[in-house]
């Protein structure tokens, strides 16, 4: 297969999905364009805030495509295109298009609630309690993994086998940029609260800002080490948590998404300039290594297909700024669909090398792969391939970051939430439930832990990310599927994901406590295999739970016992 044939029955899946399953959705779940959103109903001017669609899509999909949808595919292509290929469209239609708009639609409904306060009022405060404790681990996990990841691209100095340290421009350039849209963002904030300027004006000048940046970034790298950067790093997500969205949040993720944007047309443009042949097999083998192909394929690519991250973005942060209900659409069902197009790409880039050409490239990574195949393909346009490979690295680091501080502050926000409850007194509340619930304390927790499994290195602790992740997806399908139910709405398309998703997730993690098990029998476990252990059980006990709490609700006979009224 092309890659022009696999980019067009991409274009056509994805699009059509969007035109006709979207829109099915809205219409059987219902939508009311002149209700009062929470954006408004709640407006804090920290966490809600009303902004217009295309900033609300600019944060969505900034958060939720980061490096996953390009790492994902590349490593799962060891199973070969067609079944990669496959999961991408299928999971990215009926598995996590579905996922993150039932879940900014429930949130929405529930005055822009995190999936948590969904539990609590449909399935049990002992379910939300769980939930919460099995979200605020994880996302630790999660930024400990990204913190790393993303110092690492920022990591200005490399060292040789021989001890030799050298400068690395691409890392440098990379720093620059980052550090200066963040610089631009806080004044694009301003810009867009105070300056009153159309859709049009705000974006003309948030595109020049982007090139500014990159252009400075290009001129002007930053030299600095891991350890610095892993340091500065906390810094700014302790900052990005306790800001209000309009003053960086928003504005920087409305920055980056365009810079995603333009990366994904740049790489459809060079498909159809270059069409690349397909130097993988259809189907490789269901045991390749010992890795197998269930469930390791579903895990491996799950931003893309389906992320359970997706759903703490959808309700944690983007549903308080959400102006109109019919603006849901295109932020969740979109911007996913618009996610599992990259992840096609990716697929198109690994398939684009024959065997061993990549390494032969010095193409190690997944983002070096895939932003050495988009050059090879823009270079039959005549840009340079140097410059565009430096871009393209560029925009994949920017959105790594971009992940964190959207993780963080649901982190954040769970572990408060953990400690309230509706009927607690705010204003009688005791000292110590005063501190923790203080946004200052559960952000510097949350970032202290996450810095110390930090230092252990993302990939230590990698491998269980994808598990938990997963997982995460399977209870915030529950717990829609639950809210769906009880506010008498059809929630039937949300039974089959959730299902193969539990089967999925409950086997990788129970594969990865047996590894780790049989590892401290035989040789002991070290750190990071003992941290990995720690949470996989946690993780794995939480998400039992929680699930059974909540198909115990979805089977229970009508009228067992009084139902919440319709939302």
């Amino acid at each position: 297969m092309s890659g022009i044939l696999m980019m067009v029955i991409a274009i056509v899946v994805l699009g059509g999905a969007y035109l006709l399953y979207g829109r099915y959705l809205q219409k059987k779940w219902g939508i009311d364009p002149d209700a009062k959103t929470p954006a408004y109903e709640m407006e804090d001017g920290v966490d809600y805030v009303p902004a217009d669609t295309n900033v609300v899509f600019g944060h969505q999909f900034a958060s939720i495509a980061g490096a996953g949808p390009i790492n994902g595919p590349i490593q799962a292509a060891i199973f070969g295109w067609l079944p990669v290929l496959l999961w991408i469209l299928i999971g990215g239609v009926f598995f996590g298009a579905v996922q993150d708009f039932a879940a900014m639609y429930a949130s929405v409904k529930n005055k822009g609630r995190t999936i948590g306060h969904i539990i609590e009022t449909y399935i049990g405060k002992l379910g939300k309690k769980l939930f919460l404790l099995f979200c605020w681990l994880f996302c630790i996990l999660v930024v400990a993994a990204f913190a790393d990841v993303v110092a690492g691209t920022f990591n200005g100095f490399a060292v040789s086998e021989a001890g030799e340290v050298s400068r690395v421009a691409a890392n440098g350039a990379v720093a620059t940029t980052s550090v200066l849209f963040i610089l631009e963002a806080v004044i694009l904030g301003m810009l867009l609260k105070y300056g009153k300027l159309n859709k049009w004006a705000n974006t003309a000048v948030a595109i020049l800002m982007l090139v500014a940046a990159v252009a400075l970034g290009l001129k002007f790298p930053m030299y600095l080490g891991l350890n610095t950067w892993h340091v500065i790093i906390f810094a700014y997500i302790l900052i990005a948590c306790v800001a209000p969205v309009w003053s960086l949040l928003q504005p920087r993720d409305y920055l980056n998404s365009y810079l995603l944007i333009f990366m994904i047309v740049g790489a459809v443009v060079g498909v159809f300039a270059a069409n690349p042949s397909c130097n993988l097999e259809a189907f490789t083998s269901f045991n390749v290594d010992g890795q197998f192909l269930f469930p390791i394929l579903f895990v491996t690519i799950a931003c893309g297909a389906v992320s359970g991250f997706h759903s703490l973005v959808s309700s944690g942060t983007a549903s308080k700024q959400i102006k109109s209900e019919k603006s849901m659409l295109p932020v969740s069902f979109g911007a996913m669909l618009m996610e599992s197009m990259l992840a096609v790409i990716a697929l198109i880039a690994v398939a684009s090398f024959a065997q061993g050409e990549a390494a032969a490239q010095g193409l190690t990574t997944q983002p070096q792969i895939f932003a050495g195949a988009i050059a090879n393909f823009l270079s039959a346009l005549g840009l340079p391939h140097s410059l565009v490979f430096t871009l393209i690295n560029l925009a994949v680091s920017a959105f790594a970051l971009t992940s964190l501080d959207s993780v963080a502050r649901v982190g954040r926000l769970s572990f408060q939430e953990f400690f309230l409850d509706d009927d607690v007194d705010m204003e009688r509340m005791s000292p110590v439930l005063k501190i923790v619930t203080n946004k200052y304390f559960a952000t510097v927790l949350t970032l202290v832990l996450a810095y110390l499994l930090t230092k252990v290195g993302y990939a230590e602790i990698w491998p269980l990310f994808g598990s938990a992740n997963q997982l995460l997806s399977v209870l915030a399908l529950v717990a829609c599927a639950v809210f769906l139910k009880k506010t008498k709405r059809q929630g039937f398309m949300l039974w089959g994901p959730m299902v193969f998703m539990m089967a999925v997730t409950f086997t990788a993690l129970a594969m990865t406590i047996t590894k780790l098990g049989k590892a401290l029998v035989t040789t002991g476990l070290s750190l990071g295999n003992t941290l990995q252990l720690v949470f996989a059980v946690l993780l794995l006990i939480l998400g039992i739970l929680v699930a059974i709490q909540g198909i115990k609700k979805l089977l229970e006979k009508p009228g067992r016992e009084e139902e919440k009224a319709t939302v």
